[in-house]
């Protein structure tokens, strides 16, 4: 066997590795923002030393953990119808977005223990800018109020999505009904 094979070989085995370290590090951050190495290198099938040999501590892991939810989000949300009125893209666009927001809620607490805020601001940036263009877009067609800045209307969305999340993982939301408060909630807060 050659160098160059064995090393793209030891390339390919050391990406496996990080996959499954990052997709096992979303799925116990998700569960319980927490969750210690430990945890995340035996739900991997790994040792602390190849965990480390990929990510240096645990903030580098919890933003490859949410760098890779964001991802996988954004695989979702770019599937969403965003023709016709603004108010119907809405609604298509919070079917979508509200089980990521759940999904990540505990992931993104575990960020926000360890992540400046204005990175994980910026890491949202792109499902926050597709927020954005709708609500202006919704301003533009009268059917959304254009009576308070857009960047607060954008977060208020975010808080009620962040919101309804918590209150599903706490039990006081149902999850069947979740998706219908939301959307609720935000076009009542968006009409104009």
């Amino acid at each position: 066997m050659t160098t160059a094979s064995t090393g793209r070989r030891r390339r390919a085995d050391a990406e496996r590795s990080i996959a499954r370290i990052v997709s096992a590090a979303r799925e116990c951050l998700s569960r319980d923002p927490n969750a210690s190495i430990d945890d995340i290198a035996k739900a991997a099938g790994v040792g602390r030393m190849t965990l480390y040999g990929h990510f240096r501590n645990r903030k580098e892991l919890i933003e490859a953990a949410m760098a890779d939810a964001l991802r996988a989000g954004e695989e979702v949300l770019s599937e969403v119808d965003l023709t016709g009125p603004a108010q119907e893209v809405l609604t298509r666009l919070l079917e979508s977005s509200w089980s990521l927001v759940a999904e990540s809620t505990a992931l993104l607490a575990a960020a926000q223990g360890v992540l400046p805020a204005g990175r994980i601001r910026e890491m949202h940036a792109g499902p926050a800018q597709r927020v954005e263009d709708l609500v202006r877009r919704g301003q533009e067609e009268g059917a959304f109020r254009t009576d308070m800045p857009i960047a607060w209307l954008v977060s208020v969305v975010q808080y009620v999505l962040h919101g309804a999340a918590e209150e599903t993982r706490a039990g006081r939301l149902k999850p069947e009904e979740t998706g219908r408060v939301v959307i609720a909630t935000v076009q009542s807060i968006l009409a104009a």
